[in-house]
């Protein structure tokens, strides 16, 4: 039923699933909608569709003897980063007394889309580095983040004196 092909695209799609689901899981800590499932979905998807473009365009290439027409593997690209972005959309919120919200969700939501890409076309060291660094930043910036948001509470300007 799948051949040797099909296993190591299965296995390919599965390290892109794994660091979608590190990046989900900081994210559900964060109390974020866009958790582990989604950051799964995008990564595993992400890898999937540039997979199966990569695929395709080898067929067509290997169809096409006139060459009349030439296959251009940036529209894949270009088609997961749309789509990508459209997602990201929709998890920024604007609330009229807390201001935006949702950003940060929206850009791992895109950087995870990446990190399936890169696993597809056989950067596996680079995904595992930039799922890593990403952790990095969600974990310890939020936590500097944080910090500076008790701050600016603490010695808020109401709290100064006329």
């Amino acid at each position: 039923m799948l051949d040797a092909n099909d296993l190591a695209n299965l296995q390919i799609i599965a390290i892109a699933a794994a660091c979608g689901a590190a990046i989900g899981v900081e994210r559900e800590f964060a109390r974020k909608p866009a958790g582990i499932r989604t950051h799964i979905f995008v990564c595993a998807g992400s890898a999937l569709m540039m997979i199966l473009g990569q695929e395709i365009l080898g067929q067509f290439e290997h169809h096409e003897d006139d060459q009349l027409l030439k296959a251009d593997p940036i529209r894949v690209l270009q088609a997961i980063v749309v789509g990508i972005s459209f997602l990201g959309a929709g998890t920024i919120v604007h609330e009229e007394h807390r201001g935006v919200e949702g950003l940060t969700t929206a850009a791992t939501i895109y950087l995870t889309a990446g990190i399936g890409v890169a696993t597809a076309v056989e950067r596996v060291s680079l995904a595992v580095s930039l799922t890593l660094a990403t952790l990095i930043v969600l974990f310890a910036l939020g936590w500097v983040e944080n910090r500076i948001t008790r701050f600016r509470h603490a010695h808020s300007p109401n709290d100064l004196p006329d």
